[in-house]
């Protein structure tokens, strides 16, 4: 999502929305300059996708070994992984002139988060010894969309306040219901929804319990009944929020 408030996007699991770090490539230095730190392996973990999260949110232990593949494009394939009810736990960088030990880097690095699934994509032009590969784990998530709060000038257009949801991941309570990205949802069990705050509340005390959400979309409004799954444990990110 391009939108300049996709900060405010509330998060599945501590954050849903795709992070990484911006590869710079290595230049060598000039002659005279102070040695350069050469760049090495490593991994970045998806903000509030720690370990201990993953451990909780499975509904099954991780394989033995992840499936390994070549990614096509990280956004397409992010997409249709998050459909099969996929997301990224983490991003990792593996600085090599051997291509062919790359998988194998990858595939120990995903061994070792608990990745179910490794998708590897090979350098880009001014990168030419940097591969990245993508980590994906399935999740049991209770409501399985993230969320924001309303604009200024959205919540004038509607008249009313409420929450605008975002990613939506297969398999989960959100994408059962049909609920789509772009939707507002309005009232929770026919009860106002003031804010992103509110909506992640009142979540959290209905988990395991269905609810009714009313949905604006497209100009008209319907309710959409969500039966909300539970969490084996509290689980909390790294904004206090639980999902």
């Amino acid at each position: 999502m391009s939108r300049a408030v996709a900060a405010g996007w509330g998060s599945i699991v501590g954050a849903l929305m795709l992070t990484g770090c911006a590869h710079v490539a290595y230049t060598p230095p000039s002659a005279g300059a102070p040695p350069a730190v050469v760049p090495t392996d490593h991994y970045d973990v998806v903000p509030g996708r720690e370990a201990e999260v993953v451990a909780h949110l499975r509904p099954a232990p991780p394989p033995a070994q992840p499936e390994l593949g070549d990614g096509k494009t990280r956004d397409g394939d992010e997409r249709l992984l998050r459909a099969q009810g996929y997301v990224q736990i983490g991003t990792g960088y593996f600085i090599g002139h051997d291509s062919n030990d790359v998988p194998n880097r990858a595939l120990r690095q995903g061994e070792k988060v608990g990745a179910e699934k490794v998708l590897i994509y090979p350098p880009n032009l001014g990168a030419a010894t940097t591969y990245v590969a993508v980590y994906y784990v399935r999740l049991r998530l209770p409501f399985g969309a993230n969320f924001r709060d309303m604009t200024a000038d959205e919540r004038q257009t509607l008249g009313v306040d409420g929450v605008e949801i975002g990613e939506i991941i297969g398999g989960t309570p959100a994408s059962e219901a049909n609920l789509r990205e772009g939707d507002f949802v309005l009232k929770f069990n026919h009860k106002p929804v003031h804010d992103k705050a509110a909506f992640q509340s009142l979540l959290q005390a209905h988990l395991g319990r269905r609810v009714i959400l009313t949905i604006r979309r497209d100009g008209a409004s319907f309710d959409r009944l969500v039966r909300l799954g539970t969490l084996p444990a509290a689980v909390k990110n790294s904004n206090g929020e639980t999902r």
